[in-house]
């Protein structure tokens, strides 16, 4: 096993450089050495609610074996063990000494890949690890909190030409690769603006218990940080819609907050004027709004609002010279061909006649989020079998990701900031690979 390990290694140094241009371009690459072969190991660190659902997904698949599982929660560990008993795997193997464990079930000599489902400040560290291991990461969202993460991910990927891909799965969604679809069949002309957004109140469940307020494990961005903390479901099909690191590239960002007001209002309502977390003083504002520019003129809206009351909504919005898309009202609009003039019509429809293959083939909307989570796995477990670049590539990744960081900067000087072209002028000449 151990010359096996080397073998690995010494793979991934000879091809880096190889590699290298055809992971910029987004063309599949020949880069794990066992390519092809039927079974696969994937490993799971981080083994909570959405760690085991997505391990769940892997013990469904043929030809993927766990053979590793890491969490310091001893309890959630077992549990996912027992889920992989019960669904007639062999036992992984457990890793819960510290925070730190995860190197030990990385420096195995037979893994593949990796699930990262952990809190979010070892997402990057992770997948950086794992990279240096020659094992491809599936990362959680967001990728990355900080501008020298993004960068690490982008310099290590390309070190070592090991792909690294976020599992951003509202990219993967059944209307919004719809979407893709018309757009590069031309049906909205050139696209001019997106509006995109993740409005879903998630305080009583993420942020605090909802059965004494206490504080769960997100609680604490809330309290040190104000900013867009979880960009990139909005900007996840956006990316591909507007050609984002393949034509065009996003140039900067101008961020504003409203005052923080939803929490203690929640808290004190529901727990009453003297719980001890509804009087803190939490720098994160109720709803964040992002600007963003791109090199082409485009421009796009995202908005943060996950702590006032409201149902859920992604409300995305693209337009074109001709015509608009309208996720919220889930209709469609084309000038000359609608018909009505200045009146929606059904999306619907459309979103039948410009199916994506990948929802051609077959997918169970049981797997999670109405299948996303099963097709956004299928894809990236195949990518790793076949030794090619993942469904989405590490600029992509981190450029969602950085929205994060810029947008607390943005907010805290009060002016717009240059967003960094992660691709190095890569954009100008890299074609859409996401989807094709």
């Amino acid at each position: 096993m151990k010359k096996e390990l080397f073998s690995r290694r010494d793979f991934v140094k000879t091809t880096a450089v190889t590699s290298l241009g055809l992971t910029l371009s987004g063309t599949s690459f020949a880069l794990n050495p066992n390519a092809g072969k039927k079974t696969i190991k994937v490993a799971v660190v981080g083994t909570g609610n959405r760690g085991t659902w997505l391990m769940k997904n892997l013990l469904a698949m043929e030809g993927v074996e766990i053979p590793a599982l890491c969490d310091i929660n001893k309890e959630k560990l077992d549990n996912a063990c027992k889920i992989c008993i019960d669904a007639g795997k062999k036992e992984p193997e457990k890793y819960f000494k510290d925070e730190y464990s995860f190197k030990q079930l990385m420096d195995r000599d037979d893994l593949d890949a990796v699930i990262i489902a952990t809190y979010w400040e070892w997402h990057a560290p992770m997948a950086l690890y794992a990279m240096k291991r020659g094992i491809y990461p599936g990362v959680e969202v967001p990728i990355a909190l900080s501008l020298d993460e993004c960068w690490n991910l982008v310099n290590t990927s390309e070190e070592t030409g090991v792909p690294c891909m976020m599992l951003e799965n509202w990219s993967f969604r059944r209307d919004n690769l719809a979407i893709l679809n018309m757009i590069r069949q031309g049906l909205f002309g050139e696209i001019a603006h997106c509006f995109c957004a993740h409005s879903h109140d998630c305080i009583d469940h993420w942020f605090f218990d909802s059965e004494d307020g206490h504080q769960r494990w997100a609680a604490k961005y809330l309290l040190n940080y104000n900013r867009d903390q979880y960009p990139t479901h909005s900007l996840g099909p956006v990316l591909s819609w507007m050609d984002i690191n393949c034509g065009d590239t996003i140039t900067g960002i101008y961020s504003a907050a409203t005052a923080s007001r939803g929490i203690n209002a929640y808290l004190k309502r529901k727990f009453g004027e003297d719980h001890p977390n509804a009087n803190l003083k939490y720098k994160q504002g109720d709803i964040v709004t992002s600007t963003l520019k791109t090199k082409k003129g485009k421009t796009i809206i995202v908005n943060y609002d996950m702590q006032l009351p409201r149902p859920y909504d992604n409300r995305w919005m693209i337009q074109g010279t001709l015509g608009i898309y309208n996720e919220q009202r889930n209709a469609i609009y084309f000038t000359g061909t609608s018909p009505q003039y200045h009146q929606w019509e059904p999306f619907k429809p459309y979103e039948e006649k410009h199916l994506h293959k990948w929802w051609k083939e077959g997918v169970n909307t049981e797997d999670g989020h109405g299948g996303v989570d099963g097709l956004e796995l299928t894809l990236f477990v195949e990518a790793v079998r076949n030794g090619t670049q993942t469904p989405i590539d590490v600029y992509d990744s981190v450029t969602m990701s950085a929205v994060v960081a810029l947008s607390g900067i943005s907010i805290e000087k009060n002016k717009p900031v240059k967003f960094p072209d992660f691709t190095r002028g890569k954009w100008e000449t890299r074609k859409p690979y996401f989807a094709v």
